[in-house]
């Protein structure tokens, strides 16, 4: 009798267990329906068109328009919120933060028109209109506007194809203007329809090899200034630029220039490694290159080095930013070309400007909104198209600079447009005798912090495919062309050859339950996890089991079956084999095909299937094609619950 009444308290205890076992798997069969794709359609468009439309309060909401047109405002223009409580103490940190940013940009901004082959008085513009907007409309703190080596090297070298700055400069200033413009309203509709997810199919790895690359070809370049070049190639791959430097060594160059322009250098560079060993110099480094401008102006004026062939910038308009709208050229028969060139520009300053603001603010432990921040970048642009501005975005040095002098808002770029905006004015006259090769030197300066070796480093040894991108683009910049639009396919074809790969040919893993828990992981990663010789868990490390993988992840299922019986010396001890469904998101025919295909080829080998944890999408399919049906039920909540299912029907049977 005492046997009897252990043996049905046992009986009891497992019918219970099963019964809690069934009515979980019931939650996971008996869930509601998921969204239609009509719904989901519905619902990215309402998200993508009227992102903002759950923060506005209506008038009957709130009775008052006035808080919604103040929450639109917010929204919009951010000044509006930091403004409420900018206090004297603020100011006074932004104040220097945008003089000793000031003192930085405007040898920079001419530098940088030179290179993207324009007046010098555009790299000024730029470095007044963009940042006084970007203030209003940003959402970063730190970040520094106006003309970049990059963007600028995009446009000397892509714009000329269609026409030669030299032979016809004016109609190039309009080109650049008309690229600006379009840069502008691709970025503002990146942000304001929400695909902001462009930007990122340039992996990091591709820009981190682009940007170096584009750098090393930058510098190559600025041997024209150094050396008092004055015929110099159009190309920008390296080995055209090496020829026309050897070809100069040997005819046209000027020591005079290279001697100026090496030791302005030199002292740059010094005064870069004093603030780096002093936190407290922080302000030398920034100031070095205006100092050097002023200094070999005087230099240059005072012993007219200028009649010794030191080659100089002469005239610089005076005056504030003049109107541009009538010089953009919407009917040009390039047009086509040109809104190309200005996608490409666009990605690429958006690119570089957002990875700036992401990074200063993850230091200060501030969120900046990326698709604000779009929206800011291209209705800068494309207000500075309309005053005579190229391309402007947020530059890492200048920012480097704003940051270490202690900004604290937007402000510092209204105090630098400012500062420009006088020197514009007053000040022009008095550079005419700035040597070119003072401008070049500036812009080498700049250029060690875009050599990123400790990334791409670090980028080999993480991940050897990711390694594979950066290179790529790096070679590509360097030996190819810094067209951009051939350039950019190239990363994203490595990019996207990854993310196919990974798709494609998904892993799979073999889990053991850990010692003393109920957490099932991969056997490989934790050896001390231990696998029960009757039942195969597997997962596949994808998050879509589609036409494109659903062969190749039943193939590998059944490869793992195999092997596991194999490894038990002809014996089948393998009865169950369990598909945790927890990393799926979706699935479609093809999929479910090849789990109907690997159920019957399981059953013939005396194995059953079942699965756990399925995601809404996937559980709902699997439910209207039937074949929850087909493996008998078997879908647990968890795998621990598939495991003592499986077994104790497997025991009861017996």
């Amino acid at each position: 009798m005492a046997s009897l009444a252990i043996e049905t308290g046992h009986q009891e205890i497992h019918d219970l267990e099963r019964n809690g076992h069934a009515e979980k798997a019931q939650w996971v069969l008996n869930a509601p329906e998921p969204p239609s794709l009509w719904q989901e359609l519905t619902g990215s468009v309402r998200e993508t068109v009227l992102p903002r439309a759950r923060r506005f309060p209506t008038v009957k909401d709130k009775g008052s328009l006035s808080k919604t047109v103040i929450s639109f405002l917010h929204a919009i223009f951010p000044i509006f919120c930091w403004c409420r409580n900018y206090k004297a103490t603020n100011f006074k940190n932004d104040l220097l933060a945008g003089l000793t940013l000031a003192s930085l940009c405007i040898p920079q901004s001419i530098g940088y028109a030179t290179l993207a082959k324009l007046d010098p008085q555009y790299g000024l513009y730029t470095s007044v209109i963009p940042p006084l907007i970007y203030a209003v409309m940003g959402t970063s703190r730190d970040i520094a506007i106006g003309p970049v080596a990059v963007v600028s090297l995009l446009l000397s070298s892509m714009i000329p194809k269609l026409e030669d700055p030299e032979a016809n400069p004016i109609l190039y200033r309009n080109l650049v203007l008309t690229t600006t413009f379009f840069a502008g309203i691709f970025q503002a509709a990146f942000g304001l329809f929400r695909l902001g997810f462009l930007v990122d199919f340039l992996s990091h790895a591709a820009i981190v090899g682009f940007v170096a690359g584009a750098a090393i070809v930058i510098g190559l370049q600025q041997m024209k200034g150094l050396l008092g070049i004055t015929h110099f190639t159009n190309k920008t791959d390296v080995i055209s630029v090496m020829e026309a430097i050897w070809r100069a060594v040997h005819h046209s160059w000027n020591p005079h220039n290279f001697i100026l322009g090496c030791s302005f250098l030199t002292f740059i560079l010094i005064t870069r490694f004093v603030g780096r060993r002093n936190r407290k110099l922080f302000w030398l480094p920034a100031i070095a290159p205006l100092i050097s401008v002023v200094l070999s102006t005087l230099l240059v004026y005072l012993t007219r080095a200028d009649k010794h062939g030191v080659l100089i910038i002469k005239h610089i308009k005076r005056g504030l930013n003049p109107s541009s709208v009538h010089q953009l050229q919407f009917n040009n028969p390039h047009i086509g070309e040109v809104a190309k060139i200005g996608l490409i520009v666009a990605v690429v300053a958006l690119t570089e400007a957002i990875a700036v603001g992401r990074s200063f603010a993850s230091i200060k432990g501030y969120h900046i909104n990326g698709n604000q921040e779009m929206v800011a970048m291209g209705f800068m642009n494309i207000l500075g198209s309309f005053t005579s501005c190229y391309v402007a975005t947020g530059s890492f040095s200048r920012s480097a600079v704003n940051f270490s002098a202690g900004c604290e808002t937007a402000m510092s770029n209204i105090v630098m447009a400012i500062t420009v905006i006088i020197s514009l004015e007053l000040f022009t006259r008095l550079l005419y005798y700035t040597p070119i090769a003072i401008l070049a030197a500036i812009i080498l300066s700049a250029l060690p912090g875009l050599v990123d070796l400790h990334e791409a480093y670090n980028i080999w040894k993480i991940d050897k495919l990711d390694f594979l991108a950066c290179a790529g683009a790096f070679i590509g910049v360097l030996f190819a062309s810094v067209e951009i639009g051939l350039l950019a396919a190239f990363q994203v074809t490595i990019s996207f050859v990854k993310i196919i790969i990974i798709s494609i040919r998904p892993g799979a893993e073999v889990l053991g339950r850990l010692p003393e828990t109920d957490i099932f992981c991969d056997v490989d990663q934790y050896p001390m996890a231990a696998k029960n010789p009757q039942v195969l868990i597997i997962r596949v490390k994808s998050g879509l089991l589609c036409f494109a993988n659903a062969n190749f992840v039943k193939e590998k299922i059944m490869k793992l079956a195999t092997e596991e019986e194999e490894g038990s010396k002809g014996k089948r001890t393998i009865q169950v084999v369990i598909l945790d469904m927890s990393n799926l998101m979706n699935i479609d025919v093809s999929g479910i095909t090849s789990l109907v295909e690997l159920h019957k080829n399981l059953a013939s080998s005396g194995m059953e299937l079942a699965i756990t944890n399925p995601k809404w999408q996937v559980i709902h399919k699997l439910r209207v094609a039937n074949f929850v049906t087909k493996i008998g039920g078997r879908v647990f909540l968890t795998i621990g619950e598939a495991v003592d299912a499986c077994l104790g029907a497997k025991m009861a049977a017996v």
